[in-house]
């Protein structure tokens, strides 16, 4: 019987190497139960085809106020408003709240505008590789894996270039806590500062509109529907934090993971055109998002003659998804070829991650174009002394350096 715990999965030694842990549960307890606070369970979900059957499957809903007593509410309200207020957001909310919310914000995040976007990242990449090459090394996460994706949102946002420092501070902040959710939960001071922050850009934006996302979400309507003051905090939160997170992890893992195989490294090299598929598989083998963000069962479910309580919490790890030898051939190895690579990195359903095409683009632009003017990249340092941040959703390095 396995003994994993809240702690465990939250912990950068687990980030380190969660394979052996995903492999344990695939094979003993795929559908594995654990205490979370007191009177709170959640469960791991680590096979591919329970991964995809809760994912679409809206009985395990998002907005977990829909389950809570009138009490517990107003206790929620009275120590965590601004968490609350951060929660009226596509990613958190189910049909009919999500069909309309997503529908507002994909008006304005098309996949046309997304692509127009190729010039841009090729430039800020090739801006940031310009400064590193010079001083013949970087850490590769503050150098290049997080102002790239940064500095590409915040544009689409219309965000000034000397507020995205803050960003990152914020962002950290607010990920890496390992703090199961409770009523009692305190939002940590940046979660404050960053709606603040978001609040008077709103401001900023309805009395001076520009080309920019903010603007168009501010305008946005349909049929006479608007987004809320709430649901546009909240929306621009997920956007920014969203919008930057996973592909810095997937440009910083995904260099790490080739540099750990070579042969796969120069097959890259050498094939450029293979970076598409290298990305899907970097994305299946890396994990930028390690488990998803919680569902909770909304009426007793039974799921391989197993019960699962109305009022559970339900994680699905991605990673546990994306390595089953039931769905890959041969899922602990490397391979850019890999031609049958049905990931759900980006979730599935009508969750399924907005800014896929984005973060895909970002990835494919930015390590192409480190192989290519760095050929000679590698590690500065034991792998093994890398640190791992901590928190319970994503999975990345807290710095990479690296030499050319």
């Amino acid at each position: 019987m396995s003994h994993y715990t809240w702690n465990d999965f939250t912990s950068p030694t687990f980030k380190e190497n969660p394979f052996p842990a995903w492999e344990d549960l695939r094979t003993t307890e795929p559908l594995y139960r654990f205490p979370v606070t007191e009177g709170q369970y959640a469960w791991m979900v680590t096979r591919y085809e329970d991964a995809q059957a809760i994912l679409k499957d809206q009985r395990f809903i998002k907005n977990r106020m829909t389950l809570l007593s009138e009490e517990e509410k107003a206790q929620i309200d009275r120590s965590s408003p601004t968490l609350k207020l951060l929660s009226y957001n596509m990613l958190a909310a189910d049909a009919p709240d999500h069909s309309r919310l997503r529908r507002l914000v994909s008006k304005t995040f098309t996949p046309r505008m997304i692509e127009g976007l190729r010039n841009r990242i090729q430039q800020i990449t090739n801006d940031l590789l310009d400064q590193a090459q010079e001083r013949g090394e970087m850490n590769l996460i503050n150098d290049f894996a997080f102002p790239l994706p940064v500095t590409v949102i915040c544009e689409m946002l219309g965000i000034p270039a000397e507020d995205r420092q803050q960003f990152r501070k914020w962002s950290n902040a607010i990920l890496d806590q390992s703090g199961p959710f409770d009523a009692d939960r305190q939002a940590p001071p940046e979660v404050e500062e960053f709606t603040n922050y978001v609040r008077q850009l709103i401001a900023t934006k309805s009395e001076h509109p520009d080309d920019g996302l903010v603007s168009q979400l501010v305008r946005v309507e349909e049929d006479g529907d608007r987004l809320s003051e709430n649901e546009l905090i909240s929306m621009i939160f997920l956007l920014i934090v969203a919008g930057h997170e996973t592909t810095v992890n997937l440009i910083a893992s995904g260099m790490l993971a080739l540099l750990q195989h070579p042969d796969q490294l120069r097959l890259l090299q050498d094939n450029p055109s293979l970076i598409v598929p290298a990305i899907e598989e970097l994305l299946r083998y890396t994990a930028p998002v390690i488990i998803g963000t919680g569902r909770w069962a909304s009426e007793d479910i039974e799921l391989h003659d197993t019960l699962i309580p109305k009022g559970d919490m339900v994680l699905v790890s991605l990673m546990g998804a994306n390595t089953d030898p039931a769905h890959f051939a041969a899922p602990a190895d490397l391979d850019i070829t890999r031609e049958e690579n049905e990931h759900i990195a980006f979730g599935k359903g009508i969750h399924f991650c907005l800014g896929a095409p984005l973060a895909r683009l970002e990835g494919q632009v930015a390590i192409s174009t480190l192989l290519r003017r760095l050929p000679d990249l590698h590690l500065q340092g034991d792998a093994q002394e890398l640190k791992w941040r901590p928190g319970l959703i994503l999975r990345g390095l807290q710095e990479l350096p690296v030499a050319f």
